[in-house]
């Protein structure tokens, strides 16, 4: 006999906490339109709440339409409806913290669903009504945005993240051209273009043959960027797709892949103009989006399937991963050397970089390290600056830091 489930009961205000829920998944940074809360009450409607797992998945089948969005709501979820597990959590993450304890979990209470359930908490006291706003001077104390060009990617909240988002959005990324083999009309060039002459001469009667001269074209070189998704670098990729998406709607000839278990190509999505709908795309098509890495594995299939496709012409590799390979860095020795072969400058981007007692001890990072040209971290506004910097040749930073990493690895 089957089970009907309990309907929704139609008195209280049951909906309405529904709708309020909602709310504070889009204050703590999902995109949810008025839309997404009359489809949320409706496929409470429909499913029941026969148990607390029913009300779960049902909102969840509704709200979330990507991997990376299922922790923010698990946890939205256990507080807004009185888990005590959780709520003993974020009470303990109130307390305060002594100095020179060790960081907190990344597992922990997200900062952004902090700041969406206690607005009054984000450090910013807003003033009573009738009582004036005092003014500061800050002459002698570090502005917002200096704060925010030092502040880790996993640690910024709804509103510093938007804010990141538009200063990349303003950083220029210079790549320098480079000579191609083909050429291009040029009147100081040192070459004269017979063909174009011959047709110079033929528009003009042919009474004369005036000499055109050409000179090798110089494009910038192809950029290919190879962005891991796993569970340990999504704090970091979600911010790094946006970078992508910047450069693929700015210059020409980009290719971006994302890997964790497997390698998809999303560089037609990425050339979309709205961001949104671009990355809605790419969470649509990436199965294995905060899953493991093999990063060997995908490093093959890229070797075999793209490299002739996308690395010619001096292309520049950027590859974002902490190095971190479930398989323990099989056969990624090897693929990494033909992948340094096949290009003419590959860095590599390791947020792991950002402490300052990091060691080469897994063996993936072992096995990637010799077969990179430049090797630097990758966490927030600053480092994504020296980034640009060493893309120009600015500065050999990261040289020198991969060669003291080599000297600690031996």
């Amino acid at each position: 006999m089957d089970v009907v489930p309990e309907a929704v009961p139609s008195g209280g205000r049951f909906a309405e906490n529904i709708v309020h829920f909602v709310r504070m998944l889009r204050a703590a940074g999902l995109p949810l339109g008025p839309g997404k809360s009359l489809d949320a009450v409706r496929a409470v409607e429909c499913a029941g709440i026969q148990h607390r797992s029913d009300l779960y998945w049902a909102l969840f089948s509704v709200l979330v339409n990507r991997r990376d969005q299922r922790e923010l709501f698990d946890q939205a979820f256990h507080i807004f409806w009185r888990d005590p597990k959780i709520l003993e959590r974020m009470l303990h993450m109130m307390l305060p913290e002594a100095p020179g304890m060790a960081e907190p979990e990344r597992n922990a209470l997200s900062q952004r669903l902090q700041q969406a359930m206690m607005p009054g908490r984000d450090g910013k006291p807003r003033p009573q009504k009738g009582e004036d706003e005092i003014e500061i001077d800050a002459t002698l104390t570090f502005s917002a945005s200096e704060l925010l060009q030092k502040k880790d990617f996993a640690d910024m909240s709804t509103e510093e993240v938007a804010a990141a988002k538009a200063a990349l959005a303003r950083i220029a990324w210079p790549f320098p051209p480079h000579r191609t083999r083909r050429h291009a009309l040029n009147p100081r060039g040192t070459r004269i273009n017979l063909r174009a002459s011959l047709r110079r001469s033929l528009r003009l009667g042919g009474a004369a043959i005036p000499l055109l001269h050409e000179s090798p074209r110089e494009l910038p070189p192809p950029l290919v960027v190879l962005c891991d998704i796993s569970g340990s670098m999504s704090q970091y990729s979600r911010m790094f797709l946006h970078f992508m998406h910047n450069l693929s709607n700015d210059r020409a000839r980009v290719h971006s892949f994302l890997f964790g278990t497997r390698l998809t190509n999303i560089t037609r999505m990425l050339r979309q103009k709205d961001v949104d709908k671009a990355l809605r795309d790419v969470g649509e098509k990436v199965p294995d989006w905060s899953g493991g890495t093999r990063i060997g594995g995908t490093l093959e299939e890229f070797n075999r399937y793209w490299s002739r496709r996308v690395l010619g012409q001096g292309a520049v590799v950027l590859m974002l991963t902490d190095g971190l390979d479930r398989e323990g860095g099989s056969g990624l020795a090897h693929e990494m050397e033909r992948l340094h072969k096949s290009c003419k400058r590959l860095i590599w981007l390791n947020p792991l970089l950002r402490w300052d007692g990091f060691e080469p001890k897994a063996q993936g990072i072992r096995a990637i390290l010799p077969h990179v040209d430049d090797f630097r971290p990758i966490h927030n506004l600053t480092s994504m600056a020296e980034l640009a910097q060493a893309l120009n040749g600015a500065n050999d930073f990261g040289n020198r830091l991969k060669q003291n990493l080599q000297r600690m690895s031996k």
